[in-house]
């Protein structure tokens, strides 16, 4: 043969080595291998043809590989994951060795090759044969995964639903898309390209259109369209039957409201405001509509009986009712220190008053609302951390400031006075010890926010009146306020040294836990006894009376305003799912 040929038929001892013990998997990567492969031409071995058994085949990092070589889907016909990411493949390189269709194939990754148009086997008008489309069986059957990040594609056709039609994973981040879905959906009619496609993620390209036909994917979970060029939202996005997580973070969205929202709320309430109409009448009324047209497909969906339950639960809608600073006679204040901003730099604070904790385990249910957003929307604590206490053993006003860890002193919840060295130096111990009896390799939540102190010189307290740390975020808060079954009034806290905003959106949420805990434990409490019981305890219509919040002030220790909350524009984002009056 050739010598180019030759070269690359020269030593390959893991191909060899491969066809001798009838390995399934092949790895291939290093810069021995890319030697190789510039000798051979930049394309992969002959010798690879022979390997008919492979299943898993991975050379990645290879910059000198600018071909497959023709016949490479012919000779690996029981491949099921075909990973070539960073090299150097064209569309008419990859075309070549794609041409003709892979059966098996379920996981393709092409991500970092620098490919500016799709080969044809995948339905792009880049070069090669085998074009997938067409009446011709589909060329990927079998694809579920699709990676192309971090190449150049400008727009994709409609030919990559017919090549691969049971793709459930499409991913296309750092690329120079323009449009979503773009041409990616063939024209209309049967069948639907896409049916099982839930994942859809193409952030970091120049999206400034995305269109109303992504409805058009019945399956779709999960859309990733940050750090694009976004300016608004389609409201088509609510007509999604199954979408779940929405990223639209990092654009220019015109609808300032809107941009909040997407920057710290959950998908569900960013889709609820957008199928309102956004900003046209996205007040109470249309909210209120929306909830009428729900109950009502709901009630279409289950049988009666159920249904009439679910109008009974609408009509005692959660109500919050915000005490404004104006008009309160003994406003609660929040001082912060200027040392608190290289700790933890955001604090937001409100007073909710009239909860219930006495009837059966409402205190305990309570606990663990805080636990599960800690969890959760907290991102166990890295993100922000919540600190409940009750009012009428707050002594205010309270500052927010930071103190050396050897002077910082707390009673830490069901512990004795302790410095916050100590109390961390235990802490740490003791999510030691917990990691070794579960033989865990990895850090457990515990650990992970106990390292955001890790060589500070001071961490962040919030001190009373009298000078007693009352919470140690994100450790502990104190002994000292801590909420029993007889508290009714709440002082919440929430700190973050992330943003403001992902405080107010955790203290959005959190009121809404309690007023849905709240709600709940009155119903509850309703059932136990007979309605006269129930009149001499707490009055007639008791059920309805919201809670009360009130306006607490941040302020600079020269008394000039931080962060009023909740101002107009928080808790937006549960609007659709509390009623409030302001």
């Amino acid at each position: 043969g050739a010598p180019g040929a030759m070269a690359a038929a020269g030593p390959w001892p893991e191909l060899e080595a491969a066809l001798r013990e009838r390995r399934r998997e092949l790895s291939l990567a290093g810069a021995a291998v890319a030697e190789r492969v510039a000798a051979g031409g930049g394309r992969l071995p002959e010798a690879l043809l022979a390997l008919p058994l492979l299943q898993s085949l991975e050379l990645s990092g290879c910059a000198a590989l600018r071909e497959l070589g023709p016949g490479v889907a012919a000779a690996l016909p029981a491949l099921h994951t075909l990973v070539l990411s960073r090299n150097a493949l064209g569309p008419a390189g990859l075309g070549a060795g794609l041409g003709g269709p892979l059966p098996a194939l379920r996981l393709l990754d092409l991500s970092g090759n620098g490919l500016e148009a799709l080969p044809a086997a995948l339905g792009g008008t880049g070069g090669g044969t085998g074009d997938g489309t067409g009446d011709a069986a589909p060329a990927f059957p079998q694809l579920r995964s699709l990676n192309l990040s971090a190449n150049r594609l400008r727009e994709l056709g409609p030919g990559l639903a017919r090549a691969a039609p049971q793709l459930q994973e499409l991913l296309l981040s750092g690329n120079r898309l323009r449009a979503l879905p773009g041409g990616l959906l063939p024209p209309a009619g049967p069948p639907a390209p896409f049916p099982l496609l839930s994942r859809l993620d193409a952030a970091d390209n120049e999206v400034a259109e995305l269109g109303a036909d992504i409805a058009a994917l019945p399956a779709l979970k999960s859309l990733d369209v940050a750090n694009n060029q976004l300016r608004e939202l389609p409201a088509a996005l609510a007509d999604c039957p199954r979408l779940k997580e929405a990223n639209f973070r990092g654009n220019q969205l015109r609808d300032k409201r809107l941009e909040k929202m997407v920057n710290g709320c959950q998908t569900k309430a960013i889709l609820e405001y957008l199928r309102a109409g956004g900003r046209g009448k996205g007040k109470a009324e249309s909210a209120r509509e929306e909830v009428r047209k729900k109950k009502r497909e709901k009630q279409q969906k289950k049988d009666s009986g159920e249904g009439e339950q679910d109008e009974v639960e609408e009509v005692s809608k959660l109500l919050v009712k915000i005490l404004h600073v104006s008009e309160n006679p003994a406003p609660l204040v929040v001082k912060v220190s200027p040392g608190v901003k290289d700790v933890r730099a955001f604090i937001v604070c409100c007073v909710l008053k009239g909860v219930n904790l006495k009837p059966g385990n409402a205190l305990k249910r309570f606990l663990t609302v805080q636990t599960k957003l800690h969890e959760d929307i907290c991102e166990k604590r890295t993100v922000a951390t919540i600190a409940t206490h009750d009012l009428q053993l707050v002594k205010a006003p309270l500052t927010y400031d930071v103190q050396p860890p050897d002077e910082l002193k707390i009673m830490p919840l069901g512990r004795k006075e302790i410095k916050a060295k100590d109390l961390l130096r235990q802490l740490q111990l003791e999510a030691e010890e917990q990691r070794k009896q579960k033989k865990r390799q990895n850090i457990s939540g515990l650990h992970k926010y106990l390292q955001l102190l890790d060589g500070k010189d001071n961490y962040p307290c919030l001190v009373d009146a009298e000078g007693a740390v009352i919470s140690f975020p994100p450790i502990t808060n104190s002994e000292k306020t801590k909420i029993r079954k007889e508290t009714r009034d709440l002082f919440l806290e929430v700190t973050s040294d992330t943003s403001l905003q992902i405080c107010k959106d955790v203290m959005d949420t959190l009121i809404l836990k309690i007023a849905e805990l709240n709600r709940s434990t009155l119903e509850n409490k309703e059932g136990s006894g007979s309605d006269m019981e129930l009149d001499a305890v707490s009055g007639p219509g008791n059920l309805n009376l919201p809670l009360v919040m009130e306006q607490v002030r941040v302020v600079d220790m020269d008394g000039n305003l931080k962060v009023l909350y909740p101002s107009k524009t928080d808790l937006a984002t549960v609007s659709s799912l509390l009623t409030v009056i302001r």
